[in-house]
């Protein structure tokens, strides 16, 4: 639970954050912890979203003053009854004896910061994107393949870090090896990076540990990646069980709740599995242009058909 108090600590220097009242409120008030979006937890000055944490700059400062005394009580009990986690009033602006006086009696947080509201806001939603995010673990290498954030995955000894250290030595970067940390930092985004214990290493069998970035330079390592697709390596054994050869419709694994697009590779003696990953993903930027090789080719068939009748 990210309550006002927390955020303040881990906020105050950073925006110059004072309390003005509600300090009582500070442990009691807090944010929910399965929100994914942070744009919806705090903003300027909205009596139509009241949960939010409201942020007062000079604009909004004017619209407050507008209203006479019985209207302004009356927008605050609103802002109270709809769950406000908090009052900020940025821009060095000096908080009206009213407001304060009711997030005293109401124990709302009502913080103060010299910054612009639109900057308080910014930061706002950079820190409750990374305090909020889902996470999950995942075993894998994650690599950056021609620009996209791809993650190999399979069971173990098939040569999921050969077939990095190739992709590697072919100039494309790695992200991490072994455990891959992913977080959820909005509605349709899956960020991937690596634990600092394993920051710029890779393993591989009869090598050992390898510092990639010392071996191959700085650019061969990312620090994270957005992940856009799944690399799955299986034996020839379990794609002819499992999987079909020429798969109709797209196949998909689901990381923190996001269809990730996922491709499936057999591994067997002879096969080059860093250029079929390089034609993956060039595969799948063609996909997300809106180019299907496999629906051309269905709609190039049907017309043959047609045409022959």
């Amino acid at each position: 639970m990210l309550t006002i108090q927390t955020l303040f600590d881990e906020n105050a220097e950073k925006m110059s954050l004072t309390w003005i009242a509600g300090e009582l409120g500070g442990s009691t008030h807090a944010l929910p912890d399965e929100c994914l979006g942070a744009s919806d937890l705090v903003g300027h000055l909205n009596l139509i979203h009241p949960a939010r944490i409201q942020v007062f700059g000079h604009s909004e400062y004017a619209y407050y003053q507008r209203f006479e005394a019985r209207k302004r009580h009356h927008h605050l009990d609103e802002l109270v009854s709809g769950g406000v986690p908090a009052l900020i009033m940025a821009e060095g602006l000096v908080a009206p004896d009213d407001l304060i006086e009711h997030c005293r009696q109401s124990n709302v947080p009502l913080l103060a910061s010299p910054l612009l509201a639109s900057q308080v806001i910014d930061l706002l939603r950079i820190y409750f994107a990374k305090k909020l995010a889902a996470t999950t673990t995942v075993h894998g290498v994650f690599m950056d393949v021609l620009g996209m954030g791809v993650l190999i995955s399979g069971e173990s000894g098939l040569g999921k870090s050969e077939l990095a250290l190739e992709l590697i030595s072919r100039g494309h970067g790695l992200v991490a090896d072994d455990a891959v940390e992913f977080s959820r930092i909005a509605p349709n985004i899956v960020d991937g990076r690596c634990p600092a214990l394993l920051q710029n290493l890779l393993e591989v069998r009869g090598l050992g540990l390898l510092d990639i970035r010392a071996i191959f330079g700085e650019t061969s390592v990312r620090r994270k990646m957005k992940l856009k697709l799944i690399v799955h390596l299986v034996r020839n054994t379990s794609m002819e069980e499992h999987y079909e050869r020429l798969p109709m419709q797209a196949l998909t694994q689901d990381i923190l709740g996001l269809p990730i697009r996922k491709v499936v590779l057999p591994v067997a003696a002879g096969r080059n599995l860093a250029v079929l990953v390089e034609a993956a993903v060039r595969s799948a930027i063609l996909q997300l242009r809106g180019i299907d090789t496999l629906s051309d080719f269905m709609d190039r068939q049907m017309q043959a058909i047609h045409d022959s009748d």
